[in-house]
C-alpha cells in the first residue's frame, strides 16, 4: 500500500497521471486538464488513490498471460441495472494509474506490456503477434516492407475506413500483385482464406481483391465466414471455432463449392446478431439463405482456425490479414459504436479486453505458424513462407528479392 501526499489528494494525483500519461499515448495531449479529469472520476477508488495496492511486475506479467484471468471476465456485469466494466479491468487499470504516478511502475515497462485507449480510459494487454516460431516459419525477416504510416494514428481516438485505407494503400498494393503471380502460378478455380483480428480490414481488402480482378475479367466469389456463426447468445458460451458455428453446413458448402457447384449458406443478421439458421443447422420460419455461386476465384473470409485438420484438405492458401489490437480497437469505435450502433459501450469494452488475447491464442497466433502469408498492415510487410516464394516466383524473380 502507498500513502504519500501526491496519491491522498486527488487534484494532484490527476495532474501527475495526467503528465506521465501524454509519454505513453500521445492522444492523451489532445485533451485538456479537465477532460482527462471527467475520465478518471469514473475509476476513482471508493477509499481514494493512496489505498490502492500494487503487485510486483513479474506479478503482473504472470496474470496477463493467464488464460483464466481473461475467461473470467464478465462481459455485462450490472450495477443498479446498468452495465459497468468489469471489476477485475477497472482494478489492472487503477493499480496502473497508481504505479505510474509513484513512480513504481517505469513508462517503459508500462509500453511494453500494455496499451492505453483513451476512448475507453482503460489499459489492455499488449498482444506480441510475432514470437519466435511464426518469425522461424518466415525465415526471420519480412519479404517486402514499407513506411509505417498507421503511426499517424497514435494521436487519434477512433479512425475511420477513409484514412485506414489510405495509410495501407502501397501494402495492398503489393498484396495484390502477390495475388496476381499467385493466379499465374496455380492457376484457377483458386481458393484463397483470408483470415485476421475484427476489424483488421478483412473485409475491406477482399472488396479490393474482388475489384481487381472482376476487372480482368475473372468471376470473384466471397465467402464470408460470419455468416456462419451461430447466434451471438449461443456463440459467447462456446469456444471460438468448430463448436461455435455451424461447422457440417460450412463443411459441405465448401466441398461443393470448389467443385464448381452454386451453394446455400446461412445468412447472418449483425443487428440480432442471429442466424438464419437454428442450432442444429435447420432454416428458420421466414429466414432466406445466402446463395453463393461458384467462381474463378473464391475467396474465404473471416476469424477462423483454418488449418483445423478437419477442413485442411480443401483449404487452399492461407492468408492471416494483421493489425495490431490497438488500432482495431480504435476503428472497432468508429464502426461498431458510432457507425453500426452495434455494442453498449461499456459491455464493448469488456467484451473486446476478454476476446483479444483469447483469440490470438486460440486462432491469429497458431494460423501464423502454419500459413502461408502473413500481411502486417501496423508494420507495413508482407512476410512470406520459403515454400510459398518457391510456389510462386521463378529462380530469376527470387535472385532479385
Amino acid at each position: 500500500m502507498i500513502e504519500t501526499d501526491k496519491l491522498m489528494d486527488q487534484t494532484t494525483f490527476s495532474a501527475i497521471l495526467f503528465e506521465k500519461m501524454k509519454l505513453i499515448n500521445a492522444a492523451i495531449k489532445e485533451l485538456e486538464n479537465y477532460e482527462f479529469q471527467y475520465c478518471l472520476n469514473n475509476l476513482i477508488p471508493q477509499n481514494g488513490w493512496g489505498n490502492v495496492c500494487l503487485k510486483d511486475k513479474s506479478i503482473i506479467e504472470i496474470l496477463i498471460n493467464q488464460y483464466e484471468f481473461y475467461e473470467s471476465i464478465h462481459m455485462k456485469p450490472k450495477v443498479e441495472g446498468s452495465i459497468v466494466l468489469d471489476q477485475k479491468i477497472v482494478t489492472l487499470t487503477n493499480m496502473l494509474f497508481v504505479g505510474i504516478v509513484s513512480g513504481k511502475y517505469e513508462i517503459e515497462w508500462i509500453k511494453r506490456y500494455f496499451y492505453f485507449d483513451v476512448r475507453g480510459f482503460f489499459f489492455l494487454p499488449r498482444t506480441n503477434y510475432f514470437n519466435e516460431e511464426n518469425l522461424k516459419h518466415f525465415g526471420g525477416k519480412p519479404y517486402v516492407w514499407f513506411e509505417k504510416k498507421q503511426i499517424h494514428f497514435e494521436k487519434q481516438q477512433d479512425i475511420g475506413y477513409r484514412e485506414f485505407k489510405e495509410a495501407n494503400t502501397e501494402v495492398d498494393k503489393a498484396f495484390i500483385k502477390l495475388i496476381e503471380k499467385l493466379i499465374e502460378a496455380k492457376g484457377t478455380p483458386l481458393l484463397l482464406t483470408i483470415a485476421g483480428p475484427t476489424a483488421a480490414g478483412k473485409t475491406e481488402i477482399v472488396d479490393r481483391l474482388r475489384d481487381h480482378f472482376e476487372k480482368t475479367g475473372k468471376k470473384i466469389t466471397t465467402v464470408e465466414m460470419d455468416n456462419f456463426f451461430l447466434d451471438r447468445e449461443i456463440r459467447e458460451k462456446k469456444s471460438p471455432g468448430i463448436e461455435s458455428m455451424h461447422f457440417e453446413l460450412f463443411k459441405t458448402a465448401m466441398e461443393e463449392i470448389i467443385n464448381g457447384k452454386n451453394v446455400l449458406i446461412p445468412r447472418y443478421n449483425f443487428i440480432n446478431a442471429t442466424s438464419s439458421h437454428d442450432a442444429n443447422g435447420n432454416l428458420r420460419t421466414g429466414c432466406k439463405a445466402l446463395e453463393i455461386e461458384a467462381s474463378d476465384i473464391i475467396l474465404l473470409e473471416g476469424n477462423f482456425p483454418f488449418h483445423l485438420e478437419e477442413i485442411s484438405h480443401f483449404i487452399g492458401t492461407i492468408i492471416v490479414y494483421l493489425t495490431d489490437d490497438a488500432i482495431r480497437l480504435k476503428r472497432k469505435w468508429k464502426r461498431d459504436i458510432d457507425y453500426r450502433k452495434k455494442y453498449e459501450p461499456t459491455y464493448f469494452r469488456n467484451r473486446f479486453f476478454r476476446t483479444q488475447y483469447l483469440r490470438a491464442k486460440q486462432i491469429y497466433l497458431p494460423l501464423m505458424n502454419v500459413c502461408d502469408v502473413v500481411v502486417d498492415t501496423t508494420g507495413a510487410a508482407i512476410w512470406m513462407t520459403d515454400e510459398f516464394k518457391d510456389a510462386i516466383f521463378s529462380v530469376e524473380d527470387q535472385n532479385k528479392m
